[in-house]
């Protein structure tokens, strides 16, 4: 008989401490939004989707991980959960084997990563 550990996260706090891998993906978003008449395999942009939806996934989290961390008067948390939001809509659509839904998928990562830039970079201190 084998013992196992069974994690209970229900925060998310595991995925916390794993840095996202951001340059290989902005590489990847780069190429796909750059296609101008691709003709890949179905096999292919399916495959794509897949990386690029885990990726979009993940990223989601550590946006809403950031957003939740800020006060509740920060305009910025009211705007992460409106990509947020966004981003739980379109990937609830099942990834299709095509370049527009692998282009969907990759103009998703560029505002999550947009999103997430502005939620961890220090707000300018005022002067008056």
């Amino acid at each position: 008989m084998s013992s196992h550990t069974v994690l209970h996260d229900p925060h998310g706090l595991i995925e916390a401490q794993l840095p996202l891998d951001r340059a290989p993906y902005e590489a990847l978003v780069t190429a796909v939004l750059a296609w101008t008449n691709p003709t890949l395999d179905v096999r292919d942009y399916e495959q794509i989707a897949l990386q690029l939806t885990g990726h979009a996934r993940a990223l989601a989290a550590d946006v809403a991980r950031h957003a939740a961390a800020l006060p509740k008067n920060d305009g910025r948390g009211a705007l992460a959960d409106i990509i947020l939001h966004e981003a739980n809509r379109r990937l609830s659509v099942p990834a299709a084997g095509t370049a527009r839904c692998v282009q969907n998928r990759a103009r998703l990562i560029r505002a999550l990563y947009a999103r997430l830039d502005r939620l961890t970079k220090p707000l300018p201190t005022s002067t008056y």
